[in-house]
């Protein structure tokens, strides 16, 4: 095979413009979102965390009080994910567990201090990034891509 040329038009897309797929965006959500945790994965890595500490500590600070069950649905996991990721994150220091006051099933999650600091030390790096995407972007561009993102959440899938 080394030195034969390969016909690869079978693969080239002909008239970018009417297929459906638009493998440009698709690429640019992947590098977004690659740079977008690159931030908070370095950060979580010192701890021996990763992602999914990074959306538990980010849910439960930004709602104080969730209930595991809140938390579950919220993230779309099974309880065998969470179990593992909480633990870690109590044993830790960076999250409370709390029995309901009406039910005592019922485990409320709080983030303690030290969690109240690695939410904003994992925040501020994208927020910054974002908001300097936003000002390159120009007037308005914060609320077209709330408008798009919120529209990529709630979209059906064919």
């Amino acid at each position: 095979m080394a030195g034969q040329s390969r016909d690869n038009s079978q693969y080239v897309t002909e008239g970018k413009d009417e297929d459906p797929i638009d493998f440009e965006i698709i690429e640019l959500l992947f590098f977004a979102y690659r740079d977008f945790t690159s931030d908070p994965d370095a950060i979580l890595e010192k701890s021996g965390f990763g992602r999914a500490h990074h959306r538990v500590v980010h849910f439960v600070n930004r709602e104080p009080g969730m209930t595991v069950a809140d938390l579950l649905d919220t993230l779309k996991i099974t309880k065998q994910s969470l179990a593992r990721v909480l633990k870690q994150l109590i044993d830790s220091g960076y999250v409370r567990q709390v029995t309901g006051p009406e039910d005592r099933r019922q485990r409320m999650l709080y983030t303690t201090k030290e969690g109240q600091a690695l939410a904003r030390a994992l925040a501020e790096p994208q927020s910054r990034r974002i908001a300097d995407a936003l000002a390159k972007t120009g007037p308005g561009a914060r609320n077209v891509v709330k408008r798009f993102l919120t529209n990529m959440r709630n979209s059906a899938t064919g």
